[in-house]
């Protein structure tokens, strides 16, 4: 039975304008520059309504980090189960590449701050990169097992796989540069699925 879409409660919404707040400052000043009377006064609250969602700033910063890649995981693995062959495996990694950038700001804040916070390191491994690995091994695992990958160590192609696709969400800053076009970020995305697929060493004809 389908439950009927409720709108989110105003506390819902408070919290999840807080969230985007201090996402967009933490990029921006990055986590020590940013104080709560900034995130209070960007989400348009009360510091002390900052502290009735969440125990302190460094909690926010935990929750801006997971959320947003809990959100890009279950994009990935909802793409990955949909798949009607696993060779369309290229294209899924070229739409979440193209699509990781969109990204910029959550991905920079945890890059960025992760080494400084092992709080937020430990909880990004433990909620989010222990399951991405686990789910795409189990994908890699079954497509080796249906003929479509030579055999090898499942779990290393996952982190591989994982590791193109994480880095890809750079691409338009760090590897392109700002001004690269559509057509340039698509060749990017396309050539990395290609490598990932088949390598880069020619292949043996004889």
């Amino acid at each position: 039975m389908r439950l009927s879409h409720r709108p989110p409660s105003p506390e819902t919404e408070t919290r999840d304008r807080i969230l985007k707040s201090a996402l967009r400052l933490f990029a921006k000043l990055g986590y020590d520059g940013t104080t709560t009377r900034d995130l209070a006064e960007s989400s348009g609250v009360a510091e002390g309504t900052l502290f009735r969602h969440f125990p302190n700033k460094k909690a926010i910063l935990i929750e801006v980090a997971t959320q947003g890649w809990v959100e890009i995981l279950t994009d990935l693995l909802t793409e990955l189960s949909e798949m009607g062959s696993y060779k369309a495996v290229a294209q899924v990694m070229r739409r979440r590449m193209l699509n990781l950038h969109k990204n910029a700001d959550m991905l920079k804040v945890c890059f960025m701050e992760a080494q400084f916070h092992p709080e937020l390191r430990d909880r990004i491994q433990i909620e989010v990169i222990n399951k991405m690995t686990d789910v795409a091994e189990v994908f890699f695992q079954s497509a080796m097992d249906q003929g479509i990958y030579r055999r090898m160590n499942p779990k290393i192609v996952a982190r591989v796989f994982l590791g193109m696709f994480a880095v890809a969400g750079f691409s338009q800053d760090t590897i392109m540069g700002e001004s690269s076009s559509p057509a340039e970020m698509q060749e990017m995305a396309e050539g990395l699925a290609d490598i990932f697929l088949n390598g880069v060493l020619v292949k043996d004809e004889g």
